[in-house]
């Protein structure tokens, strides 16, 4: 039987994995392409997806990770206490980096091309930290979750991310609040999230 809270999540996950993945091609392709400087679109479909990785898996993934998922699973599961440690620094270090790649980002778009090597480095440290950071959950404690959870605590949890409407998600009905930032996100990001070139 697969529960609504692990669906939930692995859709999160996937959507943020794409979300990534977009994010480093525009960033390796950068603000000239094909001869074409587009720095103007560039830079704010990159402030997007920066936007959207600060507003929705840092404020509504990470703490019902953090507050419902994790202390269950360390209670059935207790073995795993040195993962949900390592990521809850993680979850507790997220928001601060994610706010310091914006200024990065700021920074190369108004001062110039000097500031580009520091925002390159520091996003792609910060990709492969979540890339990492979401395969720990999958790998050891959703597999955790499955095995050990008591009927209860999934009705808790399934209740609780049921209510999450990630914007980039096509199966949950698109919250109006967020309907710029996908409609920005998709029609200039690059495949796999959006339908930009």
């Amino acid at each position: 039987m697969t529960h609504e809270a692990l669906r939930v999540i692995r859709d999160e996950h996937a959507t943020l994995a794409a979300m990534l993945q977009s994010l480093m091609q525009m960033v390796r392709r950068g603000p000239v392409h094909e001869g074409q400087d587009d720095s103007a679109r560039f830079f704010d479909v990159l402030r997007a997806m920066l936007f959207y990785i600060d507003e929705f898996p840092e404020t509504h993934h990470h703490p019902k990770e953090s507050n419902l998922l994790f202390p269950r699973v360390v209670r059935v599961a207790p073995h795993v206490m040195a993962t949900i440690d390592q990521l809850e620094r993680d979850h507790a270090t997220g928001e601060a980096r994610v706010r310091k790649i914006m200024h990065l980002l700021l920074a190369w778009e108004l001062l110039g091309e000097a500031r580009r090597p520091v925002f390159i480095a520091e996003v792609t440290g910060y990709v492969d930290f979540y890339l990492e950071h979401m395969r720990l959950e999958e790998t050891v404690v959703l597999p955790e979750a499955e095995r050990h959870l008591s009927e209860a605590d999934w009705h808790a949890l399934n209740a609780a991310f049921a209510t999450n409407q990630d914007p980039l998600n096509h199966r949950v009905p698109r919250d109006p609040q967020f309907d710029r930032l996908f409609t920005r996100i998709v029609m200039k990001a690059p495949a796999p999230v959006g339908l930009g070139q």
